[in-house]
């Protein structure tokens, strides 16, 4: 948290651990709804954490024993708007950050708490956590991702049982399905996700970012162009400092010193 501050004032907090970013959803009283404020924050935070070269990997988890229970409709009844730029929805659905991302739940993702998860690369969960888009029971959609990202990522029949039914699934049955990457015991979500995060963050930090730019944009590739995308990504990373280091470093035995250049 930076000295500035106030953990009872700010709606979204950050913290560091070494080259790890902790950024927190701090509306506990409303269960992290989102508001304009925290998706004005979250993008601030995702900014601040792509533009600072000492920080590698950040992981986004909410305040008061639970993750995130979706848009604030009181706010947004009020005029306020849970979208941030072209970020999106949150200040993460449409475009999230560079570097890697972990989600940590606690407790529940629902609505558009499990579509700030989906904007995650990886997600540690706690057993029993409760995850699911309950709009339909609302006559609403879940137009901040869910739709979209959830058949790429579960069976599709899946995706449709969560989107049609609104019921929400356990963490274990996600976590069977690939959709989460780490179970940890209730209360263990961040120190699960800070584990995750220590085995990311001592890799080359341009490789980390390459890495997920081709993981994320190759659906739009065709075949014929699918190697030059890759390319065009993997270039500068194979021809980098931190690639002449992670060399020197093997060979060496030693611990690789990256620049991020």
């Amino acid at each position: 948290m930076t000295d500035n501050q106030d953990a009872s004032e700010n709606p979204v907090l950050t913290e560091r651990q070494g080259n790890v970013m902790i950024i927190t959803l701090n509306r506990p009283q409303v269960r992290n709804a989102v508001n304009a404020a925290v998706a004005q924050g979250v993008a601030g935070a995702l900014e601040e954490l792509d533009a600072e070269d000492g920080l590698s990997v950040g992981i986004l988890t909410g305040a008061g024993g639970f993750f995130c229970a979706g848009m604030d409709l009181g706010a947004f009844v009020k005029g306020e708007s849970p979208w941030f730029g072209d970020r999106g929805f949150a200040g993460i659905a449409q475009r999230s950050a560079n570097k890697p991302l972990i989600a940590a739940i606690e407790s529940f993702a629902l609505a558009g708490g499990l579509e700030i998860a989906l904007a995650c690369d990886l997600i540690v969960a706690a057993r029993g956590a409760r995850m699911g888009i309950p709009e339909a029971k609302r006559s609403l959609l879940a137009a901040g991702g869910a739709l979209l990202r959830l058949p790429r990522r579960i069976p599709y029949h899946v995706a449709m049982e969560l989107a049609l039914t609104g019921d929400p699934m356990l963490s274990e049955r996600l976590h069977e399905l690939g959709l989460v990457n780490r179970l940890t015991e209730p209360g263990q979500a961040v120190q699960g996700a800070l584990e995750l995060a220590g085995a990311l963050a001592g890799n080359g930090p341009l490789a980390l970012i390459a890495a997920k730019r081709v993981l994320q944009e190759q659906f739009d590739w065709s075949l014929d162009e699918m190697w030059a995308k890759q390319g065009e990504i993997a270039g500068p990373v194979m021809t980098s400092e931190d690639a002449k280091e992670g060399a020197s470093a093997f060979k060496e035995k030693r611990a690789p010193v990256w620049r991020g250049r």
